[in-house]
């Protein structure tokens, strides 16, 4: 039906309190909690806001990144009342520097919030505690951390190399003239690295840097293009420098190779457990030494094996763990997706000793496979990548495995896999966070399951 001409109704007109905030706008904003990663829980015109870099009890002017109807991310702009918890970030680019996100805050807070994101997210999706909690694996809170990639980005409009890390929410690069976080023999590269970089003849052809400061320090450099003999004997000049072999990686992986330096490749130690694991500038390591060495003690602490016993260690990478449980006399079968990875391990487990452990490739995302051979597993250690070990977590079960630890890097797929074995009559004996990476919000942790 046709409605009446004459006149229309009006619309009532929105209120201020029920319009969005706009992106970039400056709202004021009192805190009252803490999120799981840091950032500052408050109210403003009835919506919950996240600030970014704020403290319980502080009130900021913040500016809106991202606005939903009920939910308005900020990031802090100005302190207008602060907490006597605030601390002055070391670091003089930790405003802009999408790094250390947590430098404004103690220590100890942080691990505090670290050990409630553990509790709450096991809470939340699996409905599940630890009959025991333990306290947290903690090291220096600076001066860390001995791996580090800086990106390089060549400038074409002004013609010019950008060197630095990644901005906090942006593909924009931070120059930096320091690190804190680094360890020691890796702070003066980070200063002087740039200018280096920038008076290259190839600047615009290099890809990434990174910097390891491990037994054996090392730069090394992925270019795009060929590099020329003046710039390599600059780049290995400054690499004497510093006390760093220089390695220089063309293409792939495969073509990674060391051309000044000590040509041996880069390693480290379990003091505690005497090995030596060296490892090619591809693979992965742990960035924490001193919480490497805590992590590795503490699980074989936690999982009490007995000489002989059968284990599994699945994601084992180099053999950080596979070859510390060998060394106590457990017959270690160790998995890992990268063949690489395995001749490694392989490698590693020769130069100390222990050449009976077993290494082999496979790709743990699909349903684990095992040998027709294989013996009966009692224990079995997992250090899966962020999106967790769904598929796996649910075959360990069905094989019926003893004890199972799980060494995790995000939360919230640790909490998603124990709901799986605990639905498999598995019980969380024990967890707790690992301070792998002091003055940001990135969260380890650890947690052993056994078979009721």
């Amino acid at each position: 039906m046709n409605r009446p001409r004459g006149r229309q109704p009006r619309r009532q007109a929105r209120s201020n309190a029920d319009a969005p905030a706009a992106i970039g706008q400056r709202i004021e904003v009192t805190l009252e909690r803490l999120t799981h990663d840091g950032r500052g829980i408050g109210r403003w015109q009835g919506r919950t806001v996240f600030v970014e870099g704020a403290l319980p009890g502080e009130q900021v002017q913040a500016r809106v990144v991202r606005a939903r109807s009920k939910l308005i991310e900020a990031r802090q702009e100005q302190i207008l009342q602060a907490s006597a918890e605030r601390q002055p970030p070391r670091c003089r680019h930790a405003e802009l520097c999408g790094g250390c996100s947590l430098q404004h805050m103690p220590h100890a807070q942080q691990l505090e919030i670290k050990q409630q994101a553990l509790a709450q997210q096991l809470q939340h999706f699996a409905g599940v505690q630890p009959a025991q909690w333990t306290s947290a694996l903690q090291g220096p809170a600076y001066g860390y951390r001995q791996r580090t990639r800086v990106s390089v980005r060549w400038d074409g409009r002004r013609q010019a190399l950008e060197v630095g890390f990644r901005q906090r929410a942006s593909n924009d690069l931070v120059a930096v003239q320091e690190c804190p976080v680094l360890v020691p023999v890796l702070q003066p590269v980070i200063a002087e690295l740039p200018a280096l970089l920038r008076s290259l003849a190839s600047a615009r052809d290099l890809g990434h840097v990174e910097l390891i400061g491990t037994e054996q320090p090392a730069l090394v450099v992925r270019h795009l293009g060929t590099l020329d003999a003046a710039d390599q004997q600059q780049l290995a000049g400054f690499a004497a420098h510093h006390g760093l072999a220089l390695w220089l990686q063309p293409g792939d992986e495969s073509s990674l190779h060391c051309v000044s330096g000590d040509n041996s490749e880069p390693s480290y130690s379990l003091v505690d457990q005497q090995l030596r694991l060296s490892f090619s500038p591809g693979d992965f390591t742990q960035v924490n030494a001193e919480i490497n060495q805590a992590m590795v003690n503490q699980a074989l602490d936690w999982l009490a094996l007995q000489p002989g016993e059968q284990v599994l260690d699945l994601f084992c990478g180099i053999g950080n763990f596979a070859l510390a449980m060998a060394r106590l006399g457990a017959q270690v079968t160790g998995i890992e997706g990268s063949e690489a990875m395995v001749l490694r391990a392989q490698h590693n487990a020769r130069i100390n000793g222990l050449e009976a452990l077993h290494f082999f490739s496979a790709d743990l995302s699909k349903p684990l496979e095992l040998p027709a051979d294989s013996p009966s597993y009692t224990a079995a250690l997992l250090d899966p990548p962020r999106d967790g070990a769904e598929q796996l977590v649910a075959d360990l079960a069905a094989l019926g495995i003893e004890r199972i630890l799980y060494i995790s890097c995000n939360p919230a797929t640790l909490a998603r896999d124990a709901g799986i074995l605990a639905t498999k009559g598995y019980g969380l004996v024990r967890a707790g966070v690992m301070d792998m990476f002091p003055q940001t919000s990135h969260v380890e942790a650890m947690a052993l399951f056994r078979k009721h």
